[in-house]
């Protein structure tokens, strides 16, 4: 009875095994190659995930960041002391055309007898300063030299706030250093701005003035200048983290454009100060400079200009980017409202700082 039973148990595995052997080789088709289980039930996709670079746009645009070194002969004065004393200061800055005209920031070449431009295949070039602009603080500089890499720029960059953007400088001379933020203001590209401009979170620290901002494609989008600093209760200068200002691009190239086609930026002005009206197109003028192409034009305190040369006003910002964008010696026609009547006067540009309100905000 017991090998009766022994018997049934046996024929019975044999089954349930034949069935199960069957049901895997339908339902795995590669162990009918002899593939085993390493390769179907037991083996786990070990592929990594694409993983998110910006080293592709990084290559492009990392080359045409070079570390620059200014070095200015100061005196020591004292009592006992009249020698002359070597001063080095550090930046960066951008290779922007094939011929050698380089960007950076005023800040870092100011007062220096020779200008050294490390490039990063490794060679050490002397660099001339073509000219600068002290309100934008952006200076051009040339260096004479073949096989330069020229960064990626758009015509119109489009920035945008939220826009991912990566600072490519030479912080502290450690050596080039990448840092990454978003844009929190895109700024404005008249020739007006002088303090307008890109802000960014990516970290700037000293020695990365005068360096690129890029965006994910590695394309210019700003020329990096400084981080916001504060007064601390001792009176003291700190940097506030998370804050830090670029030169929008479209601004920077048209400054190294007449840099180097003139030797220097020419602003137009016309010495009174305005101001927007809520709820209402035109200016209202606050305030003349003596003597200034406004004053002498017969325009007041008060008045409201509402277009000039036939362009309507509605913009504080964008009326002082016209009027700096033109050309000294035009005369513009400025129609203008006051106490209600009408009135067209005729005034011509004058140069920036020419006039008694030469500060930024005066139109």
């Amino acid at each position: 009875m017991a090998g009766k039973q022994f018997f049934h148990f046996l024929i019975k595995s044999i089954v349930l095994g034949i069935i199960v052997a069957a049901f895997m080789l339908v339902f795995m088709p590669g162990l009918r190659k002899g593939a085993g289980f390493a390769d179907s039930f037991f083996n786990i996709d070990s592929t990594p995930s694409r993983r998110e670079s910006y080293y592709l746009a990084l290559s492009r645009s990392a080359p045409a960041v070079v570390n620059i070194y200014s070095v200015s002969i100061e005196t020591d004065t004292g009592l006992f002391r009249n020698r002359p004393r070597e001063r080095a200061s550090l930046g960066s800055g951008v290779i922007m055309t094939e011929n050698g005209y380089l960007l950076t920031c005023n800040h870092v070449v100011a007062d220096a007898d020779s200008i050294f431009v490390a490039v990063q295949d490794g060679r050490v070039l002397e660099a001339q300063i073509v000219g600068t602009d002290e309100l934008t603080d952006l200076a051009v500089l040339k260096v004479n030299a073949d096989n330069l890499h020229v960064i990626p720029q758009m015509e119109e960059p489009d920035v945008h706030v939220g826009d991912l953007v990566m600072a490519i400088g030479n912080p502290f001379d450690l050596g080039q250093t990448i840092t990454h933020g978003i844009v929190s203001r895109a700024g404005r590209n008249g020739l007006s701005n002088y303090v307008d401009f890109i802000q960014t979170d990516a970290v700037l620290n000293q020695g990365n003035s005068g360096g690129a901002l890029v965006d994910s494609n590695g394309s210019l989008v700003g020329i990096t200048n400084a981080n916001f600093q504060v007064r601390d209760s001792q009176n003291g200068v700190r940097n506030v983290d998370g804050i830090n200002f670029a030169v929008p691009y479209e601004l920077a190239k048209r400054v190294m454009d007449e840099i180097i086609q003139k030797g220097k930026v020419t602003r137009g002005q016309l010495g009174f100060i305005g101001s927007e009206i809520r709820d209402s197109p035109g200016i209202e003028v606050t305030a003349v400079a003596a003597n200034s192409p406004a004053d002498r034009a017969g325009l007041q305190a008060g008045d409201i200009i509402m277009a000039i040369d036939g362009i309507r006003l509605e913009s504080a910002s964008k009326t002082l980017d016209m009027i700096a964008e033109t050309q000294p010696g035009t005369t513009l026609e400025l129609e203008i409202s006051r106490n209600g009547e009408s009135l067209s006067i005729n005034a011509v540009v004058a140069e920036l700082g020419q006039t008694a309100l030469s500060s930024g905000g005066s139109l």
